[in-house]
């Protein structure tokens, strides 16, 4: 006899974006992560996760808006579950204004940790709210483009989507 899980709670909904189908999760509290396809950190739905697009039809709007240029903003309640490290660097994540960048040393310093940029480093590479918590905005002390959990051309889209001009080119 095959029994279905039982539903962890948590629920996951699919949009479709112009950098493929991004998977969040969450549950009518807050949102608990957002994947892009190409992600390290790319996920299949779960046996005990249930589909539900309704509950994420705020954060839906919300990210088509960002996508059509129309929002700069986020106001979406997010559940943050890393290490307070971790948390730290997410929150001050969320103080970089849209179309600016910031180095992760300059990072590490706003938290108070100035020598801590390779860890920041980490932290954003573990970052489970990526777009929302925007990790893309944080580059080389160079001005290059450096790693990012969906990939460089993700980031670089996003940067370019929202007029970031302070970023050196990639170097083919």
């Amino acid at each position: 006899m095959n029994q279905s899980a039982p539903f962890s709670g948590l629920f996951y909904g699919i949009l479709d974006s112009p950098l493929g189908p991004l998977v969040l999760t969450g549950n009518h509290d807050a949102l608990h992560s957002i994947h892009f396809p190409t992600s390290s950190h790319a996920v299949e739905p779960m046996e005990d996760w249930q589909r539900d697009d309704t509950v994420f039809a705020n954060v839906f709007r919300q990210l088509e808006a960002y996508f059509a240029g129309d929002l700069t903003e986020f106001d979406v309640k997010l559940h943050f579950d890393g290490s307070d490290f971790q948390n730290s660097v997410w929150r001050a994540l969320c103080d970089i204004p849209y179309g600016t960048t910031c180095s992760y040393g300059a990072l590490a310093a706003a938290i108070g940790n100035p020598k801590a940029s390779r860890a920041v480093g980490g932290a954003n590479n573990a970052n489970p709210l990526p777009i929302i918590v925007p990790c893309h905005r944080v580059i080389g002390a160079d001005k290059s483009m450096t790693g990012f959990g969906g990939g460089i051309d993700i980031k670089e889209f996003l940067l370019e989507l929202e007029g970031a001009v302070d970023i050196q080119p990639r170097l083919l």
